[in-house]
């Protein structure tokens, strides 16, 4: 087995879009307390001069979504309990809901890695992995090491990274895998003539294997996934292995991702069938920035609208625009029970937070229940609605994954599903401090003040 340890020195750089945008803020307070107002001047002529080379409105477009209305004479939007609700859903978002799936919630590194190794080395014909954040360690040399192994096993071997999130992954390392056999590709690279696709991130993970099994949720290629998410170091994550045709659905996402890097449209000589036992019925969204409103926010709308009697949101990074807050106080008022669990005082992006923060006092006063989860950082991007409508993926409740970013995210209707994800939602209160609104008002006027410039910036977040 070939050696993947990374011989780079100092420390490593997290380098997502959304912790890119909070460190720009950050260098540029920097600049006003080392150099005074020419450095600001001069960041800001930059910052002018990209914005007039991408377009300023497109880099910052959000949601168009504001209301959902049924098209019934009392104008009550469906709900998940509803025969007419996986159509209306497949209709307006392009993802088909069908039976015959097996899903398994996979919680942090230590319920997630043992298996996803398992399945790959079990691979017999073809595996497809599409990541967005990848950095060296442990996670990057295993991983390394499993898929040059089957690709000198034969096996069909498929890797597109993103260059943005990816890019501290060496030269060294991705030519070990491609000498193995493996095809890895970096999905949108940034030139000084693509600078319109520098902040339209792909921000998916997927793995096929075999065409047969799936996997999706916010986990990347690095050691912070590691662990159980309860202690610091060990990112608190959701994931999801499935099997059925909601695979199929996942290996044509990585496939439109793989013609746009590459040129080249894969095919094979697809079945789909539902798996044996398998008794979810699910769908694959996989949504790309587009004008307009988005599949993304449409399928985000629907569940929020059509929630009877509960709706539990986990997300990592809670920056909805006031559109958004509105459905939420809008399902919360007509007497669901709406409780949203966000990232607490480890979370990865202050920024982040703070814009969070930024939306607490409106959904308090329209009786929404806000936690903040305390242990480690919260990478999960979850829901679940009414106990039979959920879903697992890598999109976030803010305007980068509802408009800006390629997203996935695996939607399931099955009462089975959700009441697990409401156990695990539950268990997570548990290690989560609940928000208080007399207590939150009177918080100190610099924080206030903090979350009104992070929201200024959230629709880059």
């Amino acid at each position: 087995m070939d050696s993947f340890d990374e011989g780079e020195s100092g420390p490593r750089r997290s380098r997502t879009a959304r912790e890119a945008v909070s460190s720009t803020w950050e260098r540029v307070a920097e600049a006003a307390r080392q150099y005074g107002s020419q450095a600001i001047r001069l960041v800001l002529a930059g910052i002018t001069l990209l914005a007039a080379v991408i377009g300023l409105l497109f880099v910052t477009r959000g949601t168009a979504v504001q209301s959902v209305r049924g098209v019934g004479a009392d104008g009550t939007p469906v709900a998940p309990d509803e025969p007419s609700f996986p159509v209306t859903v497949g209709v307006l978002t392009g993802a088909v809901i069908v039976p015959g799936n097996r899903v398994e919630l996979a919680l942090d590194g230590d319920g997630t890695f043992p298996r996803l190794y398992a399945d790959l080395r079990a691979a017999r014909r073809s595996i497809t992995v599409q990541m967005y954040y990848a950095q060296p360690g442990r996670v990057a040399d295993s991983l390394g090491a499993i898929l040059a192994g089957r690709a000198r096993a034969g096996v069909a071997v498929y890797l597109l990274y993103d260059a943005f999130g990816a890019n501290n992954l060496s030269d060294e390392y991705l030519d070990r895998l491609r000498a193995a056999g493996v095809h890895a590709v970096a999905f949108r690279p940034l030139n000084f003539d693509n600078l319109w696709i520098v902040q339209n991130r792909s921000h998916v993970r997927g793995v096929v294997v075999d065409g047969r099994v799936g996997w999706t949720g916010g986990f990347g290629i690095d050691d912070k996934w590691l662990g159980g998410g309860r202690r610091p170091a060990e990112w608190r994550e959701t994931n999801v292995r499935f099997e059925g045709p909601a695979v199929r659905q996942l290996e044509a996402a990585f496939i439109a991702g793989w013609a746009e890097a590459t040129g080249e449209l894969l095919t094979g000589r697809m079945t789909i069938e539902a798996q044996e036992g398998g008794v979810a019925a699910a769908g694959l969204l996989y949504t790309a920035p587009t004008l307009g409103s988005t599949p993304a926010e449409r399928y985000l709308a629907l569940s929020i609208a059509g929630a009877r009697r509960s709706l539990y949101v986990t997300n990592a990074y809670f920056a909805p625009d006031t559109s958004f807050v509105a459905l939420l106080a809008r399902a919360a008022a007509r007497g669901v029970d709406v409780r949203i669990l966000v990232g607490g005082p480890r979370t990865d992006v202050r920024a982040a937070r703070l814009a969070a923060r930024a939306r607490y006092e409106a959904l308090l006063s329209a009786g929404v229940r806000v936690y903040e989860y305390q242990p480690t950082t919260l990478h999960a991007k979850t829901f679940v609605a009414d106990g039979v409508w959920a879903s697992v993926g890598t999109m976030n409740f803010d305007n980068r994954s509802l408009a800006l970013n390629d997203e996935v995210t695996l939607m399931v209707l099955d009462s089975a599903a959700g009441r697990r994800m409401e156990e695990v939602f539950f268990e997570d209160l548990r290690h989560s401090k609940e928000i208080d609104l007399a207590t939150f008002r009177r918080r100190p006027w610099r924080e206030r003040i903090g979350e009104q410039a992070a929201s200024m910036i959230a629709p880059l977040l």
